[in-house]
């Protein structure tokens, strides 16, 4: 079979909501050579949330069009899929979220990287117990997203929702705050962090934080691609 002439390695086929600006760049500064990202985007209105019923609103409106937006993407026969949105596959702790990812590689023909599962592996790669959490969800969310961690067999020590307003506005909340909220989490009984919600920007804080602070720092962006490439033996490492 003929190779893809720049992912002769893979092409993954990247989804994500249409009102995210963080995960395309994040994921594109993560590729490597040979590998290509195509992105698709799930349509969903930048939906004012002000509780947890506009909240389940939301993941709803992302839920009932991933279908059509996965099939898009197929349609340039990518290799493997990426989920570039998170909250979904925290919904209902870790079982129902594995079986919703099981049916979505049944229904694409290729296997998916998500980034509840990428978190957790990478956090057991880091021999983690007790974790805080930044958000930017709200209540019902986090209640979901703290399951699926105690599910995987982890302590969650801390948890700090943010209660964002709207999809866009994720995408609006500043290192400098981010930076405050994980000072002020962080004590000797957290052995790593984990940021959800991949229209949160902190990849770049958690690797200075990491050496801040001498703990792992994994936000959810780089943990997911880092999990499609070491899932497809693209074992490719950054300097530092």
């Amino acid at each position: 079979m003929s190779k893809d002439a720049l992912g002769w390695r893979r092409k993954y086929a990247v989804v994500a909501p249409s009102t995210n600006t963080i995960v395309q760049p994040d994921m594109d500064d993560l590729r490597v050579t040979g590998v290509t990202n195509h992105y698709g985007r799930i349509y969903v209105p930048n939906m004012k949330v002000t509780d947890d019923e506009s909240f389940v609103a939301l993941v709803e409106a992302i839920g009932s069009t991933l279908y059509e937006c996965v099939d898009r993407c197929m349609t340039c026969e990518p290799d493997y899929l990426v989920m570039g949105m998170s909250a979904l596959m925290f919904w209902d702790g870790r079982d129902a979220s594995e079986k919703r990812m099981q049916e979505l590689s049944d229904h694409c023909g290729v296997g998916v990287s998500a980034g509840s599962f990428a978190c957790e592996a990478a956090l057991n790669l880091f021999g983690a117990k007790r974790i805080g959490v930044v958000s930017p969800y709200f209540p019902i969310s986090d209640k979901n997203v703290k399951r699926f961690f105690q599910d995987c067999g982890f302590e969650v020590a801390k948890f700090r929702g943010l209660k964002c307003p709207s999809p866009v506005a994720i995408a609006q909340v500043q290192p400098e705050e981010l930076r405050k909220i994980v000072l002020e989490m962080d004590d000797d009984n957290i052995d790593a962090f984990v940021q959800v919600g991949t229209n949160l920007s902190m990849v770049k804080l958690c690797n200075d934080m990491a050496i801040e602070l001498g703990k792992p720092m994994v936000p959810i962006n780089a943990a997911t691609y880092w999990h499609a490439l070491r899932t497809n033996n693209i074992m490719d490492q950054f300097k530092g």
